[in-house]
Order: C-alpha cells, then sequence, then structure tokens
C-alpha cells in the first residue's frame, strides 16, 4: 500500500462515526462526579483551582470507560492517585526548564511501556501526561502543589465514591461477556446445520474468559450465575463441531444427518435461552417442543456410533448450562481457581517484569515508549518557543494520539485535528453568544462532558470535539479569553498531530517484516493443540486436564495476534517481505482449518479407564519435531517438511474403533499440513479447498 492510500485508509477511519449502545446513566453519574469536583473547588477556591482540578476530575472519570475487567471503583482511584503524582513532581520541576524536560521525557517513556500491561494501562498514563502538561503552569508555591495534586486525586475518590453509592447494573459487562459467548454457540450450532465446516470465531469465548479473572475479594461477591459457566461453554463447542463434520460425526447425508440437523437447532435455541438468562439475571425459559431434546436418545435412535455418543454429550452439557443458569448448577471451581486477577499492590512486581520484557529494540511497545518520550519533549519545547501561549496543548495532542501501531495513531491525529476544530468552533460561539459568567461556563462544561461520556464510543472524533468544548469553557471560566485560545489549540493541536505522525514515519515498528513470525507462531501453536490432544489419547490415565486447556489458550493467543498483525499490516504503506497478503490468506485458512481438526478429536477424549492408542504417541511427538522444524523454515522463508510425519501415519498401527477414529484424526491434520506447504508454495495464491 502505497503512502497517499494508507494516509486516506487511516484519515476515514479516524473520521467514522459508529452506531453503538448508549448508556446515559452511566455518563450522568461521570459527569456529577466532574461537576461535585468544579462546584466544591469554585466554593472553596477560585476559577482557576476549579479549572485544574476539573481535568483531574474529567481525567479520572475517563479511566473508568476504558475497556477493562477491574472494578470501577479501583480504576478511578488508581488514575486519581497517578494524576496527583505527576501533577505534583511536575510542578517540583516546573520552574526549571532543563529538569521538567528530563521529566516529561523519563514520564512520558514510563507511560509508553505501560502499554505493555494493556491498552487500559497505556490510555491512564498517556492522560497523566496530559494532566500534568496542563495543570503545572498553575500553583506558585509547594504547597499549592500539594493542594492542586489533592483536589485532583479528590477527584477520583469522588469518582470511586459515586460508583460504589450508584452502582448502574453491577456486574453487567461480565454477564454481557459470557452471554455473548454462548449467543456466539447458538449462532456457531445454527451455521452448523447448513455447513459442516462452518468457521467458528473464538473472540467471545477469549472475552468471558477475560471477564472471568477476579481477585479473591471479587470472587467472594460475585453472582452465583457468574460462576463455572464459561466451562461449560467451551465444551460445548467442540461437541457441536464433531456432530456436525461428516469424517467424525453424523453422515453427509441420510436419516442420521436429518436427526443431526434437529439437534443442532435444538442446541441453538437451548443456547439463546440461556445467554438471555445469564444477561437478565432471569430463570432459563425454553419452548415445550425443546424439553423433550434433554433426554438422551433411545438405542433406536437414528445416530450411531460417533455421531450418537457426540449426541449425548451435547444434550448432557446442555442440560448442565441450563441448571447452572438457574442457579441449581454446580459450579466449576477448578476451572475459575486459575483465573484470580492479582490486587493492584500485587500487580506492581508482574508489571516491571512485563515491561523488562519489553525492553528490546524490535518491540512495538519500546519504540511506542521512544516515540512518546522524543515527541512530548520536542513538542513542549517548540509550543513553549513559539508566541502562542499555551505551548503544552501541542505535546498534549501528541501523546493523547499516539498509539503502539501506525493506523491507530494517523486515524486518531486526523480525528482529534477535525475534533478539536468542531469543538473550538461551537464552544467559541456560545461564548461570542451568550457571554456566560463563571458559573454557567462551569456549567456547560460538565454538559460537555456528559456529551463525551455518553458518546466516547461512538468515535474518537465525536469525543474530541466534545473535550475541545470542555477545555475552552473551562479556561473561558478561569478567567481565559476565547479569543486567544481558539487560535492557539487549533494550531498547536495540528503541530502535535503533525510531530506524532512524524515520530512514527521516522521511527516505525512495522508489522508488516514481522508476519512469518507471527505466521510460524500460530504454526507451532495450533498445531501444539492438536499433539496435546493426540498425547491424550495415547496415554488416557496419566493425561492432565489442563494440558489440552493450555495447548488451546495457546493456539487461540497466537491466532488473535496473527489477526492483529494481519490487520496492522493491511493499513501500513510497506511492501511485503517474503509473505504475499494472498499467501497470509491461504495460510490464515488452512491454519484455521487444523485448529478444528483438534477440536473435533478433543470432542472424543476418552476417561481414564480408557486403553491406550500408542501410535498417537509417536504421532504427536514426531509433529512436534516437524513442526517445531517447519515454524523456523518458514521465518527463514523456507518451504516447510512433513516427510517423517508422513512416514509415522504410513505405519500407524491398530484397528480398534477409537484407534481408526484417531487415526482419521490424524490423517485431517496431515492434509492441513500439505495444504499449509502448498500455501506457502503457491505463486497464484489459490485458496486450499476447505476441509
Amino acid at each position: 500500500m502505497t503512502w497517499l492510500r494508507a494516509l486516506k485508509e487511516t484519515g476515514r477511519s479516524g473520521l467514522r462515526v459508529e452506531r453503538t449502545r448508549l448508556e446515559p446513566l452511566v455518563a450522568v453519574r461521570g459527569a456529577a462526579g466532574v461537576a461535585i469536583v468544579i462546584g466544591l473547588a469554585l466554593w472553596l477556591s477560585s476559577p482557576a483551582v476549579a479549572a485544574s482540578s476539573a481535568f483531574g476530575a474529567f481525567a479520572a472519570g475517563t479511566a473508568t470507560f476504558q475497556r477493562s475487567w477491574r472494578s470501577r471503583p479501583v480504576l478511578a482511584l488508581a488514575a486519581g492517585a497517578a494524576l496527583a503524582v505527576s501533577t505534583f513532581l511536575g510542578y517540583l520541576a516546573a520552574s526549571h526548564l532543563l529538569a521538567f524536560v528530563v521529566l516529561l521525557a523519563v514520564w512520558s517513556f514510563l507511560a509508553g511501556m505501560a502499554w505493555s500491561l494493556g491498552p487500559t494501562s497505556g490510555i491512564v498514563a498517556a492522560l497523566t501526561i496530559a494532566v500534568m502538561l496542563v495543570v503545572v503552569t498553575l500553583p506558585t508555591s509547594v504547597m499549592d502543589a500539594l493542594g492542586h495534586a489533592a483536589v485532583i486525586a479528590f477527584g477520583g475518590l469522588v469518582q470511586a465514591t459515586l460508583i460504589v453509592l450508584f452502582p448502574i447494573r453491577r456486574w453487567g459487562a461480565q454477564r454481557d461477556a459470557l452471554s455473548d459467548a454462548f449467543a456466539a454457540e447458538a449462532d456457531y450450532a445454527r451455521r452448523l446445520r447448513q455447513d459442516p465446516h462452518a468457521p467458528f470465531d473464538p473472540e467471545p469465548l477469549m472475552t468471558a474468559r477475560s471477564a472471568a479473572a477476579v481477585t479473591p475479594w471479587e470472587a467472594r461477591r460475585r453472582p452465583e450465575e457468574l460462576h463455572g459457566k464459561r466451562a461449560l461453554a467451551e465444551r460445548i463447542r467442540p461437541v457441536l463441531a464433531s456432530l456436525a463434520d461428516p469424517s467424525v460425526g453424523a453422515a453427509a447425508e441420510g436419516p442420521e444427518r436429518d436427526r443431526a440437523r434437529e439437534l443442532l437447532a435444538a442446541a441453538a435455541t437451548v443456547l439463546d435461552s440461556v445467554a438471555r438468562a445469564i444477561r437478565h439475571a432471569r430463570p432459563v425459559k425454553l419452548p415445550k417442543a425443546v424439553n423433550a431434546f434433554l433426554e438422551v436418545p433411545e438405542p433406536e435412535a437414528e445416530l450411531t456410533g460417533s455421531a450418537r455418543r457426540a449426541a449425548a454429550r451435547l444434550i448432557s452439557l446442555l442440560g448442565a448450562a441450563v441448571e447452572s443458569a438457574n442457579g441449581s448448577g454446580p459450579s466449576d471451581a477448578t476451572e475459575s481457581a486459575h483465573l484470580l486477577r492479582p490486587t493492584l499492590p500485587r500487580l506492581v512486581p508482574l508489571a516491571a517484569r512485563a515491561m523488562r520484557r519489553q525492553m528490546r529494540w524490535q518491540s512495538p511497545v519500546f519504540r511506542h515508549a521512544v516515540r512518546m518520550s522524543t515527541v512530548a519533549t520536542t513538542g513542549y519545547l517548540i509550543g513553549t518557543a513559539l508566541p502562542l501561549g499555551h505551548g503544552y496543548w501541542a505535546p498534549m495532542a501528541s501523546v493523547m494520539v499516539m498509539r503502539p501501531d501506525f493506523s491507530q495513531t494517523y486515524a486518531r491525529g486526523v480525528a482529534r485535528f477535525v475534533g478539536t476544530l468542531l469543538g473550538v468552533t461551537v464552544a467559541t460561539g456560545v461564548m461570542q453568544a451568550a457571554s456566560p459568567g463563571v458559573y454557567l461556563c462551569a456549567g456547560l462544561a460538565v454538559l460537555s462532558i456528559a456529551l463525551m461520556y455518553l458518546l466516547m464510543r461512538t468515535g474518537y472524533m465525536v469525543s474530541q470535539a466534545c473535550v475541545s468544548a470542555y477545555a475552552v469553557l473551562l479556561l473561558g471560566m478561569g478567567g481565559s479569553e476565547w479569543t486567544q485560545t481558539v487560535p492557539e489549540r487549533v494550531l498547536l493541536t495540528l503541530l502535535g498531530g503533525v510531530l506524532a505522525m512524524a515520530a512514527y514515519a521516522v521511527f516505525p515498528a512495522w508489522e508488516t517484516p514481522r508476519l512469518r513470525d507471527r505466521l510460524a507462531e500460530r504454526l507451532e501453536a495450533t498445531a501444539g493443540y492438536t499433539a496435546a490432544v493426540l498425547e491424550g489419547f495415547a496415554d488416557p490415565a496419566k493425561r492432565r486436564s489442563s494440558t489440552v486447556r493450555e495447548a488451546l489458550l495457546d493456539a487461540r493467543a497466537a491466532s488473535a495476534t496473527w489477526d492483529q498483525a494481519v490487520a496492522r499490516a493491511d493499513a501500513e504503506p510497506v511492501r511485503h517481505r517474503g509473505l504475499s497478503r494472498r499467501a497470509a490468506q491461504d495460510a490464515d485458512t488452512v491454519l484455521s482449518a487444523m485448529g478444528r481438526v483438534g477440536m473435533l478429536m478433543e470432542a472424543h477424549l476418552p476417561g481414564r479407564d480408557a486403553d491406550p492408542v500408542p501410535s498417537a504417541a509417536e504421532f504427536a511427538r514426531v509433529l512436534r519435531e516437524a513442526v517445531a522444524e517447519s515454524a523456523q523454515a518458514v521465518r527463514d522463508g523456507a518451504p516447510p517438511r512433513w516427510d517423517a510425519v508422513r512416514t509415522v501415519l504410513d505405519g500407524w498401527q491398530g484397528d480398534t474403533t477409537r484407534e481408526r477414529m484417531v487415526r482419521r484424526g490424524a490423517e485431517l491434520q496431515m492434509e492441513t499440513l500439505d495444504e499449509f506447504e502448498e500455501a506457502l508454495r503457491s505463486r497464484s495464491g489459490t485458496r486450499p479447498p476447505p476441509l
């Protein structure tokens, strides 16, 4: 993709406004926190102090709107504390330009490294830089600085208190995530009726897993209907696929296929009912015709062999899901025991280790931290040197639009400039037409921030327009003339956006050259999942239940990383280096089929008292060795080789029913390995046939 096209595409994405579900009560609660802080500051102090404290209350409230499964009061308190520390340290160095620039460089670098902990940490860390740049211009003494820091921390405390006193749909996000997982499986069951090889997007299950992670304090207060349900959802998915697939389930045509379609339709209805019950905290309501489905089929039923076993297991799992959603089913304690999230104090050493792992030259997070540190200090020095006043707006605009990847940085840069232009234009018109006083300015500022909280998820341009109006109104409340703030903010915002974009162009972290590494990682993880399932057949007595589960999670994580890498690479103005877009698409299709093979076999894992399948152990061992060698070949641009795997498959021993079923799974795995090799060899880019 050329630079011109890349800029056009990212600019369009930044200006896009999306329709999304609004949460007016949550927005009102966040705006009320800002209003309380502004009102108290005006009552006890001056408009200037109220303006600075309002920035802190706004930032603390914004932190609670980020996508995080942590308790919202904890996020507000943590953000308020971080904002208070950053502003106080900034004031101590503000009187000495060199000292402040050094502090800004170090703090910005650490804020950039905070992305190693996740997007929420990175966004909150960027907010601390922005607030530091604004409020350090206000205090005149150390005691004043302490007072400002205390007021900003108080803003976080107010937001946390309001969340505790006025909870809105407590555990609602966790309910939605778990409900979405069951709803996604219901949709999967319907699609399997028409297409036995229909793909399944594991993102809802991954999101539900993230939502299920809680602290020990939260685990004691979590509603019962959120205990253990995700484990059931995870076990239902491979059984659905196994029942529908003609290779290991129901026959492709005939009465058996008709019966499988009936069971899949009934399963979809049950899963939808469970999803609604979890989302709205109500009992499961099933149609009368579906209740008969939960009875185990009689021996004379149409299904036979592995399809019959899959149907019986599906009925058992769906019955357990219904009972569990109604509160009468057992909780899966072992499934949630390893999902305990560390508390904030215990998170500090984990965060330090995560940052140390990213301290390498090729890390996108490290490069982002270097860019942010350089741009923040450069923007501050340029803004200070320009005869415009409010020079901190340039670095503030830079740090708020910068992200570790190209597309988001450029999209947000365009959106911020356009949103700023819209926001200051509207606010300017209001100021010019009404000439509001201090209290009216404060009221309009609270209204602006309420709109920002309400419309935050519709697009960055919309939220930035509200924030810009908020800033102009606050500065008007603090005594700044709107005729001075408008041109300054527009020009300096443009400067900050240009600096952020130029920094990525000069010191990029392109994803395109790393696509082969990402593909190799996904190959290893996906084949490792199938190998773990085969090892479960090889020695059922010694099989650990967590082994297959951990391999599946690794495969999902590698798949998600690959998808993100491809999406980022598609938006980059970089020529492909060794892996064309068509080859990446073909390899993705094959690896999805490879993961499906493991899922089909997982549905038939035997109990611990079952007879072992010795040939499966040898196949799994050779598969792991061949995949490790081929993954390195993929990184080096060489074709993968599967001769050793094919030799073991040709010499497969055993002719029992289970051994034939496992061998069939190994054959399907071999087919996907050959198709993967063909996908990387082919220059025409023809997609392999679906499995």
